[in-house]
């Protein structure tokens, strides 16, 4: 009976351990999502900062002067 109760207890830790794990690689799956989508987001924001820098400077609205100057 002793190892039976052991046996059991195993079981029921491992099922455990094995529904942590499961959770645990849905949340590493979901950051390494998130990462991925930030990663594209910084390339697109280069891209384009490059582009800015490539067609003369800052956007030309910013280099114009206030209507109250």
């Amino acid at each position: 009976m002793d190892t039976e109760k052991r046996i059991i207890e195993l079981e029921i830790k491992v099922t455990s351990q094995d529904d942590l794990t499961q959770q645990l690689s849905d949340l590493v799956y979901g950051q390494q999502k998130q990462i991925d989508e930030l990663r594209a987001l910084c390339t697109a924001l280069v891209k384009r900062l490059g582009e800015t820098l490539d067609d003369g400077g800052a956007d030309t609205y910013a280099q114009e002067k206030p209507p109250h100057y």
